[in-house]
């Protein structure tokens, strides 16, 4: 029941830098979209530049000299073609799909179709001016740019949210606090009661409105128990011990018989002797104790509610069956503050806390449930070798 500042900073800047990031994104991606385009058009005029280097050195060349000396770079390559675009000369790297005149782009290469007039350049037609270039620089600047506003945004708004959740955090402390000193508080008052109780009973007798007053005792007990466990969750270390289940199942059957007299249930417990099994006996009390309570308080009056434990092979079944009133939507029963039936009173924590300790300890739970006509719970404890 601890607020937790770091815990809560963490996953909400986390979501409210993914959500700014989108955001941001989408500029930075139209920048990105036009530095490539503004690359592409550099490369285009680059190469268009060169083409017309290479053909003023053409124009240059006097037939006189014998041989000509091909102009050769070290960023670019050329290749002369004829009219069916057989190689006159060449120092290309790559073999183009293409030859139709103009611009193209394989891969890393860029390169570019000029036509040439017929019969004057060696006889050549079109002449290939090819380069190779990389965007790289381009995508490594969007990355760290990407990277910086991810990191930015994250330190910020943690920075945000931590200054944000510190009232909450010394109010939750503040309410946690409150708790606590209230659950001790009732611990005594309650203690007193069913001592007492019991005292008067031995002195004076069997009594109905004592009977009554028990019972009541015992359900706040329960509700007690289901907060104190709550709060001690995930600070307490619960002790695995070896528990005698039979012995276990019987007397929280007995507990629950006089809150049973309320309404003239019958508990009829079927329990195998020798059961053993190594566990937190808090936990196994939360199971057992809400199981129960919950199959009194949903049952009719002057029904029954059977309780049996028994070992399989492989299997310890504890299992809960009431003639009551059903379950409308066995999923909704787990979540906290759920209560099918606002008339029947409690807090809806006490299946939450079930659901929770079967989940940390692989606890099979497998639930039958008919409208009007009772419910079933079924627990398998596995591992029992």
């Amino acid at each position: 029941m601890i607020f937790d500042t770091q815990k809560f900073a963490k996953k909400y800047a986390l979501i409210y830098t993914s959500v700014l990031a989108v955001l941001l994104i989408a500029p930075l991606v139209i920048y990105v979209f036009l530095l490539l385009q503004i690359d592409d058009a550099k490369v285009k005029i680059a190469l268009e530049h060169q083409t017309i280097n290479v053909i003023n050195a053409m124009q240059q060349y006097d037939n006189k000299e014998g041989v000509f000396h091909f102009p050769r770079y070290k960023e670019y390559d050329t290749a002369l073609y004829d009219r069916n675009f057989k190689p006159i000369f060449s120092t290309l790297r790559f073999k183009p799909i293409t030859f139709k005149e103009g611009f193209h782009q394989e891969g890393d290469h860029y390169y570019y179709i000029f036509s040439l007039p017929p019969g004057y350049y060696f006889g050549a037609d079109y002449l290939l001016i090819a380069t190779t270039h990389t965007a790289y620089g381009i995508y490594l600047f969007a990355t760290l740019v990407l990277i910086g506003i991810v990191i930015a945004l994250y330190i910020f708004s943690l920075l945000l949210l931590k200054n944000f959740s510190v009232p909450f955090e010394k109010l939750n402390t503040q309410l946690d606090n409150f708790i606590k000193d209230s659950m001790h508080e009732i611990n005594t008052p309650l203690s007193i009661i069913n001592l007492n109780a019991d005292l008067f009973v031995n002195r004076y007798g069997e009594n109905k409105y004592l009977h009554r007053m028990k019972a009541a005792s015992k359900t706040l007990a329960t509700i007690y128990n289901d907060m104190d466990y709550l709060i001690k969750r995930g600070r307490v270390q619960h002790h695995i011990e070896t528990i005698d289940m039979a012995e276990f199942v019987q007397l929280r059957t007995d507990y629950f018989q006089e809150v049973a007299n309320l309404k003239h249930i019958r508990l009829i417990a079927t329990i195998q002797k020798g059961i053993t099994y190594r566990f937190s006996r808090t936990k196994l009390q939360r199971i057992v104790d809400n199981t129960i309570s919950n199959a009194i308080k949903y049952s009719h009056d002057e029904s029954k509610v059977e309780i049996t434990l028994e070992r399989t092979e492989e299997q310890i079944v504890f299992r809960v069956r009431d003639y009551g009133v059903g379950i409308k939507d066995v999923q909704k029963i787990f979540s906290r503050y759920y209560r099918e039936n606002e008339a029947k009173g409690g807090f809806g924590i006490g299946l939450n806390i079930v659901k929770q300790i079967i989940d940390e300890e692989n606890i099979e739970l497998r639930i039958t449930s008919v409208l009007n006509e009772g419910t079933t719970f079924t627990y398998l404890f596995n591992n029992i070798k």
